[in-house]
C-alpha cells in the first residue's frame, strides 16, 4: 500500500479536506473489497482480513496480498483499517476465551502487516461480570503481550468507543483512558471515535455547544490528537441508550448536524472516517451517504435537530454488525 494518500476530493471553494469511505465485504477476495470501494465513491476504505465469525485463518497468499495492493494504487484508495473480529473478547475472565483471543488478535494484527494495513480497530471487550477494573487489566495485560511479540510491526491498533450494552469497556472516556494509561507501548495505541457509539454511551454531539463539550472532555481525558479514525453512523435510538444500532446519515436520532460540524472540523480533516451503516449489493445506501457527507462540506449554517422520521427496514448489511455481548 501507497504511504501517500490519494489528491483530496474537495466539494465547493470553501470544503475542507475529506477521508471518507466505508466497511466493505471480502467476499470474493481481499482485491474485491478495493473494487467495490472504488465504485462506492470511497477515498478511503475499511475491511476484515479474514472471516469474523470464525477463529480460524486461511492463510494469506502472496499473490493475493500483491493483488490487493496493486488495486489500491490502481484505483486510488488511500487509508485502509481493519476491524478485529467479533469473536474476540481481550477482557474476557474466562482464561481459555481470553487465551484464544490474544492469540487472534496477534495473528490479525500480523496480517494487517503483511498488507500494509496501518490501522487495526478492536471493540475493548467485555468484563462478563468480573468488573470494570479486572477487565480493564486484562485488556492492557493482552495488548502489552501483544505489542511486545511484534515489535517493529508498524500497524496501530484503535481502541473503539463503545455503546455501553451489558459489560462491555470502552463507553466512557475514562475507562479508554485507563487502557491507554496502563499500556507500556501507548504510542501504538490510537482511538477510533464512533459518533453513533458515543451518542449512546451518552454523549451528546447534536448541537455545536454539545459536539465542542464532548470533544473537549474527550481531549481532556484522552487527547484529541489519539483519533486516528472515525466512525461516521447515525444512531437509531435516542441519546443515552445504550443500543448499539446504526442508522443512515442523517435519518436517525443524531440528524444532519453533527456530521456536518465533525466533516467541516479542520482538527481531523486529514483523519479517515468510515460508513458502516447497511447496505445492498449495488452500494446504494453508501454512495448516498458518501453523498450526504460530502454535500455538509463548508456549510457554515447549523442544521436544526429534527426527529427522524419511521424508515422501511434497510436492505441486507455488509458492514460490522452490532450485537456483540
Amino acid at each position: 500500500m501507497r504511504g501517500l494518500l490519494p489528491p483530496p476530493r474537495l466539494i465547493g471553494d470553501n470544503a475542507p479536506i475529506m477521508r471518507l469511505g466505508a466497511h466493505m465485504s471480502i467476499e470474493g477476495g481481499l482485491d474485491r473489497a478495493v473494487e467495490r470501494a472504488c465504485r462506492a465513491g470511497c477515498d478511503v476504505l475499511q475491511i476484515f482480513t479474514k472471516s469474523s465469525s470464525q477463529w480460524r485463518a486461511r492463510e494469506l497468499g502472496g499473490a493475493e496480498i500483491e493483488r490487493f495492493r496493486l488495486r489500491l494504487e490502481a484505483d486510488g484508495i488511500g487509508t485502509v483499517a481493519a476491524h478485529d473480529s467479533y469473536l474476540i473478547n481481550l477482557a474476557s475472565p474466562d482464561a481459555l476465551l481470553h487465551r484464544k483471543s490474544v492469540d487472534a488478535f496477534g495473528e490479525e494484527l500480523r496480517r494487517c502487516e503483511r498488507l500494509g494495513v496501518p490501522f487495526l480497530i478492536a471493540h475493548p471487550g467485555a468484563h462478563v461480570g468480573s468488573g470494570q477494573k479486572a477487565g480493564i487489566a486484562r485488556i492492557a495485560a493482552a495488548l502489552d503481550e501483544i505489542l511486545s511479540g511484534s515489535p517493529s510491526n508498524p500497524t496501530m491498533v484503535l481502541l473503539e468507543t463503545w455503546a455501553g450494552q451489558g459489560t462491555t469497556l470502552g463507553s466512557r472516556f475514562e475507562e479508554i483512558a485507563e487502557i491507554l494509561g496502563l499500556v507500556d507501548r501507548p504510542g501504538r495505541v490510537g482511538v477510533c471515535f464512533d459518533t453513533c457509539h458515543v451518542f449512546a454511551a451518552g454523549y451528546d454531539i447534536r448541537t455545536a455547544e454539545a459536539y465542542d463539550r464532548t470533544m473537549r472532555e474527550f481531549d481532556r481525558l484522552i487527547g484529541l490528537e489519539r483519533i486516528r479514525a472515525f466512525h461516521v453512523n447515525d444512531s437509531k435510538q435516542d441519546l443515552g441508550c445504550r443500543v448499539d444500532r446504526h442508522e443512515h446519515v442523517g435519518h436517525g436520532w443524531l440528524g444532519l448536524e453533527p456530521f456536518r460540524l465533525l466533516v467541516n472540523d479542520p482538527r481531523f480533516e486529514s483523519v479517515p472516517m468510515y460508513l458502516e451503516t447497511p447496505k445492498g449489493p449495488d452500494l446504494r445506501e453508501d454512495i448516498e451517504n458518501l453523498a450526504t457527507l460530502r454535500s455538509l462540506a463548508g456549510i457554515d449554517e447549523p442544521i436544526p435537530w429534527r426527529p427522524p422520521k419511521p424508515r422501511r427496514p434497510a436492505r441486507g448489511s455488509s458492514g460490522p454488525r452490532r450485537d456483540r455481548p
